[in-house]
């Protein structure tokens, strides 16, 4: 069984430069024109991080995978568009990492300026475990009162709910994103668990291409918990249905690790 699980994700790490790719100049236009009706026409892409969760302490610096939410866990940056397709992820990071931390020890930091991933006047959109920068506009930290702050930072919740949205069907469908049960002893487990968690967003994206409906009611009940544990109220623009064929027997290798 290990051994056809390895070749399916050999498989899939051969397809990640064309499944997990930035938005062309057409699809960064497509994206800016969609996040206009929210109040930020320049916005590319929403980014935001969610927490893997370990269910053992690892042996090496364990201490430094203890996030704030009590458990041991890698940092996970994600990046997608208006389709909820991710566009750029980065993992690694250890659990207790801040947002903005992990995101510099990104390779897309060092590529924020780039006119290769940027057309004039367009920018990512974060939370406010962020800064504000040329190319990321976040929420403010604090409002203290000033109403203009608040309703600024609300159109910023409003226009990022497709991030939680990603975020929350990718752990609704793969549920090994909800905790990783291999024991993180040397850097070859922990390669081998980020490239399972690269295969799942691939697998994400596969899902989003081929427009493949998904989820059966624990799935929506799932999502629902990890949209509100982000401090989202309200759930919207799911598709529920069957799965199909060639996705569905990828699940079931991925599903329960």
């Amino acid at each position: 069984m290990v051994n056809y699980i390895n070749r399916v994700m050999i498989a899939l790490e051969s397809c990640m430069g064309h499944e997990i790719a930035w938005s062309d100049c057409q699809g960064r236009a497509a994206n800016a024109k969609h996040f206009a009706a929210f109040g930020f026409p320049g916005c590319v892409g929403l980014v935001d991080d969610t927490l893997v969760k370990l269910s053992q302490r690892p042996r090496d610096d364990g201490e430094m995978y203890f996030d704030h939410k009590s458990n041991y866990s890698l940092n996970v940056q994600v990046i997608c568009d208006q389709n909820k397709r991710v566009i750029y992820f980065f993992t690694g990071m250890l659990g207790s990492g801040h947002d903005l931390t992990c995101l510099r020890r990104s390779g897309l930091w060092r590529r924020l300026n780039s006119a290769q991933l940027f057309d004039g006047g367009q920018y990512l959109l974060g939370d406010s475990g962020y800064v504000p920068l040329q190319r990321l506009v976040c929420s403010y930290k604090r409002t203290r009162g000033n109403m203009d702050k608040v309703s600024f930072n609300n159109c910023i919740a409003h226009a990022r709910v497709g991030n939680e949205h990603c975020i929350g069907i990718l752990k609704a469908c793969w549920h090994s994103l909800r905790e990783i049960r291999t024991q993180l002893r040397n850097a070859r487990e922990n390669a081998y668990v980020i490239c399972w968690i690269r295969c799942c967003i691939i697998l994400h994206n596969f899902m989003i291409w081929w427009n493949d409906e998904w989820s059966d009611d624990n799935h929506l009940i799932e999502l629902e918990r990890t949209l509100t544990s982000d401090r989202l109220l309200k759930v919207s623009g799911i598709t529920i249905g069957g799965e199909g064929g060639a996705v569905k027997r990828c699940r079931i290798l991925l599903r329960d690790k």
